[in-house]
């Protein structure tokens, strides 16, 4: 596939921050955590990946403004561009020594996402997506899911955890989705979850709540790879509601009805 020069930056910068978390990660047990909320940790790799991203992003895109998941808003000179960043998706997997993590940017163009990258730098994956140009892993075209029924499909998730509050809203949510899929898998990262799902490896996906990071560059991944993704109501709020659905037309269309039923009885 050929990459705009803008895609090739992107690319660069993760592919960059992604030696330095895989370093990191081969030496896992060895790094200094600090306690940043209940069950949810950010460590030295983390703010390394994040002054990497950021550090290159700025050198060649001067004055384009970033929404990172570290150091939140950075105000631009170029108030039409902004980079949307997670240097580590995934904390507690890659503190635990699971490899399923990844960085994701997302370059956000008047308030439209137009192009992501997502990379996991311990499986060497490298998602990417421009808008109208496709969505490929590895230089490899991606498209969602065929599959028409909840009752064939495999559905991605994310479990709240200490800290999280709605418990008892998504067990309700878990006990309908689960009733009418073939499968329910929980990844323990967003980025990871809609990159399969534009793969094909996930039928379909919800959660909430999420923020614009863990959401903007698998959005566009989804689109581009022929799926629907939007907030739980069916709209495009998704980075306002924080909450996320995706999947091919049908999965989509089923998963929201799903997920607003009420609890049946046994």
């Amino acid at each position: 596939m050929a990459r705009s020069a803008l895609l090739n930056v992107m690319v660069q910068a993760a592919m960059k921050a992604g030696r330095s978390l895989a370093r990191d990660f081969g030496e896992v047990q060895n790094l200094q955590v600090s306690l940043k909320g209940p069950a949810d940790y950010v460590s030295q790799a983390d703010r390394k990946a994040e002054e990497i991203l950021f550090t290159e992003l700025s050198r060649a895109r001067p004055g384009y403004a970033f929404l990172m998941e570290e150091r939140g808003a950075v105000a631009g000179e170029d108030d039409q561009h902004r980079w949307i960043v997670d240097p580590l998706d995934g904390t507690t997997n890659f503190l635990h020594g699971l490899p399923f993590f990844a960085i994701s940017i997302a370059l956000e163009r008047q308030g439209q996402v137009v192009a992501g990258v997502i990379y996991n730098p311990a499986m060497d994956e490298l998602f990417t997506a421009e808008r109208g140009g496709g969505a490929f892993v590895n230089d490899r075209r991606l498209r969602v899911s065929g599959r028409a029924k909840l009752s064939d499909a495999v559905i991605g998730t994310g479990v709240p955890h200490l800290g999280l509050g709605h418990h008892g809203n998504f067990l309700v949510e878990l006990r309908n989705v689960m009733g009418e899929v073939a499968g329910i898998r929980r990844i323990g990262a967003a980025s990871l979850d809609l990159a399969y799902v534009a793969a094909g490896r996930l039928d379909g996906f919800w959660e909430d709540p999420l923020q614009p990071w863990d959401i903007a560059a698998g959005s566009l991944l989804i689109r581009e790879a022929g799926g629907y993704v939007s907030d739980r109501d069916g709209g495009q709020a998704m980075f306002e509601n924080k909450s996320v659905v995706a999947g091919n037309e049908q999965i989509h269309r089923a998963l929201l009805r799903t997920i607003k039923k009420p609890l049946s009885p046994r």
